[in-house]
């Protein structure tokens, strides 16, 4: 069974990148494995190690009608993988050109 990761596009990520470490978004049911072998097989790299961290979905409140029925609920829960790769790999979509910055300036 093949999982679908998907890259964050944070500050935090991309300023990452230069560790050589890329943030994933995966499923609840992912382990370190399954997401090793998925960014493998996506992105054709060799994966070093795998962390991951559960994020809890914030609680929210909502009314339905004005002033009636208050109630809470919370958001849905998400999991992020921080993926570091081997030495010699890396994941184009992260890289910036250096042309780009240096023409911006």
């Amino acid at each position: 069974m093949s999982i679908l990761v998907t890259p964050r596009a944070t500050e935090k990520a991309y300023g990452l990148g230069a560790q050589n470490t890329y943030v994933f978004n995966v499923p609840l049911t992912a382990n370190k494995q399954q997401i090793a072998a998925a960014v493998a097989e996506q992105y054709g790299v060799t994966v070093k190690s795998v962390t991951t961290a559960v994020q809890s979905g914030k609680a929210v409140r909502y009314s339905r009608g004005k002033n009636r029925y208050p109630g809470t609920t919370t958001r849905v829960d998400s999991k992020k993988a921080y993926v570091v790769l081997a030495e010699g790999s890396s994941i184009q979509m992260f890289e910036q050109p250096e042309q780009a910055t240096k023409e911006k300036k």
